[in-house]
């Protein structure tokens, strides 16, 4: 059984997704041909034959490249390691992970790995990245594809490895405003703890009365009466608005 068309054309492009046909990545591309939106000789890293292959599959007349259009010898990327500031922003555009490195720490391309799609070159904010033309040498047409295929499945292990990472910092951005808002409804104001123990604090001192006061004299009775009150002013609350405006 066929692959749909978008598969088949897709299966022909050389899967460096370096935007250079004017679409974000090869499948889009190979879509929009399918779709008949995009003509068959959008890509340069595919060269002429690639446009012979596509031709072939759809049934329609070879059409060379435009007018302008520079085709470029294989190359792959390197980094001036001497120059590196390790910003990351290289790793971050390479579409098939073939970059090594860490924030602040050298990077190194791995040549093996790398397409020449060129999208490391401009953000390197420090002009360390070069292309480097590889030598000349005949490459069979299997060779080409499996080649193809191998950039194809660590592109598409990078995108979703993306999404992955997307999904669990949303999780944990999730977590933590919740844990937050639970945090905000506890009473955990230090002021409100503290006005809670006073005022329990002073209900305790008003239920507390004289003990065995049945045989006093009215003199003693008297002084009691008067500590009484003087305990209850004592404890009696405070505007903490008056003492916030003081």
């Amino acid at each position: 059984m066929l692959a749909p068309l978008t598969e088949q054309i897709n299966d022909i492009l050389p899967q460096t997704q370096c935007g250079k046909c004017g679409y974000p990545g090869c499948r889009p591309y190979a879509e929009a041909i399918a779709n008949k939106e995009a003509d068959i000789n959008k890509c340069p890293p595919g060269g002429e034959e690639g446009i012979h292959e596509l031709a072939a599959l759809l049934g329609v007349p070879f059409k060379s490249f435009e007018a302008g259009v520079v085709l470029k010898p294989k190359s792959v990327a390197f980094i001036d390691e001497n120059i590196c500031i390790g910003c990351t922003l290289c790793l971050q555009a390479c579409p098939v992970d073939a970059i090594a490195g860490a924030s602040k720490l050298m990077h190194t391309i791995i040549a093996s790995l790398c397409t020449g799609c060129e999208l490391c070159v401009a953000p390197c904010p420090v002009d360390c990245i070069s292309m480097l033309p590889l030598s000349q040498q005949t490459v069979t047409r299997e060779e080409k594809h499996a080649a193809a295929n191998a950039a194809r499945a660590r592109y598409e292990f990078r995108l979703e490895r993306m999404a992955r990472d997307k999904r669990e910092k949303a999780e944990r951005l999730a977590q933590k405003t919740a844990a937050l808002a639970q945090q905000a409804a506890a009473p955990t104001d230090e002021q409100t703890i503290i006005r809670a123990a006073i005022a329990r604090a002073r209900m305790q001192a008003s239920a507390v009365k004289p003990q065995n006061t049945e045989k006093l004299t009215p003199e003693q009775q008297a002084q009691i009466a008067a500590s009484d009150a003087r305990r209850a002013q004592a404890h009696a609350p405070s505007n903490p608005d008056a003492k916030d405006k003081e």
